[in-house]
């Protein structure tokens, strides 16, 4: 583990300070320097104004990153709720954003009713209590049909069956605890989305297993994003942002027709940016275990498990961030590269060029960018481009 980061995790901070910035300037980088002098350099451009809308949020694997906006020559409305155990913003521009936005933070409250472990009444948490056999929404009927593609595809690193597990670790409700090997082992062998009967068509899904339970926290944001995107599209707006509590997507080009600028927060320093992307209709999700974790006899366990052993992952990345016009995509990206590694990560993207770009930080410190935005990335870091 990088020392940076052991320092940093030490404090036992179990949040993390989100810079959900709006910006009302131009982002200016400045020269040559570390990563930290370089990247914190574009907050000191900023006047004391703009610097105070931050929001500290306590996240489940996404990082917030800082988005650049300007003041639109037409209506601007933004406004911030508390969905998904997380803060998020909305923000939207040109007429009807008003409606637009109250749309969309209608949706953020629905899909959470029906999406969330943690509400009891939801669907999925009934889904679970049941043990499966239930009939579906369109929304979680489609989040299964996504899921289960991904599962797929990544040889089952995406696993929604993982909820046993992080129930066992306490990360579904912040008791944490280690558990015994025992009981990784046994419940090892309920966590397996191979197991999951699912019928698109009928939107019916059953348990094969006793003792299953799935999750959609590594998806549902991300899905939750491109509905609003759906509701700005509807809207006819010229630009707009979500800041979902990490998971950032952005609907169009700023007001003025220049690309948003979306930094990526250092996980080495919550007060810097490890980088800075130039996107336009894009997601911007990033996973990394120093988000939520705990120290128990000395070792840190963060809360990114890795579903073949039941323990935290261990791959040799610090962060990983995922770039996408596909924001359920992206989400589900972000946690299943972490949990690759980058080598795996690499070759996961040589198969998926068109799908997504990917910025992997390593813990010696490296930054891996795809080829597809090493214009649009600034950092500090030593860039290291992956080319197809």
């Amino acid at each position: 583990m990088h020392p940076r980061q052991t320092e940093q995790r030490k404090k036992g901070r179990n949040t993390v300070c989100h810079r959900i910035c709006l910006m009302l300037s131009c982002l200016m980088l400045a020269g040559c320097g570390t990563a930290k002098d370089k990247l914190d350099a574009s907050e000191d451009n900023l006047s004391q104004a703009e610097m105070t809308n931050k929001t500290q949020a306590q996240t489940d694997d996404h990082t917030l990153g800082a988005v650049e906006t300007e003041i639109a020559p037409d209506a601007v409305v933004s406004q911030d709720v508390f969905a998904m155990d997380t803060y998020m913003t909305v923000t939207a521009y040109g007429a009807g954003a008003d409606q637009a936005v109250t749309d969309a933070i209608e949706e953020i409250n629905r899909l959470d009713a029906l999406l969330s472990t943690g509400q009891i009444h939801s669907e999925v948490a009934e889904l679970n209590e049941q043990g499966g056999s239930k009939s579906l929404s369109t929304d979680t009927a489609y989040l299964f049909s996504r899921a289960l593609d991904l599962y797929q595809d990544t040889d089952g690193v995406f696993d929604i069956a993982i909820y046993p597990i992080m129930k066992a670790w306490g990360f579904a409700g912040d008791t944490y605890q280690v558990p015994s090997e025992a009981e990784l082992q046994e419940l090892l062998q309920h966590i397996d989305a191979d197991q999951i009967s699912f019928s698109e068509e009928e939107r019916q899904v059953s348990f094969l297993e006793e003792g299953m339970a799935v999750d959609f926290g590594g998806i549902a944001k991300g899905y939750t994003s491109a509905r609003i995107m759906d509701i700005f599209r509807e809207a006819g707006l010229h630009s707009g942002v979500v800041n979902l509590g990490g998971n950032v997507q952005v609907y169009g080009t700023k007001p003025d027709g220049s690309f948003w600028k979306v930094g990526i927060q250092d996980p080495w320093d919550s007060d810097g940016y490890l980088g800075i992307v130039s996107v336009a209709d894009q997601a911007v999700i990033t996973s990394g275990g120093y988000e939520r974790f705990f120290e128990q006899d000395g070792v840190i366990y963060h809360h990114i498990i890795d579903p073949t052993t039941g323990y935290p992952a261990d791959s040799g990345l610090v962060s990983a961030t995922v770039i996408s016009t596909d924001g359920t995509l992206a989400d589900g990206l972000s946690t299943t590269l972490f949990i690759m590694g980058e080598e795996k990560a690499e070759a996961y993207w040589r198969k998926h060029p068109e799908w997504f770009d990917m910025m992997l930080l390593t813990e010696d410190g490296t930054l891996y960018v795809t080829e597809g935005i090493a214009e649009q990335v600034t950092s500090g870091y030593p860039i290291t481009i992956i080319t197809k």
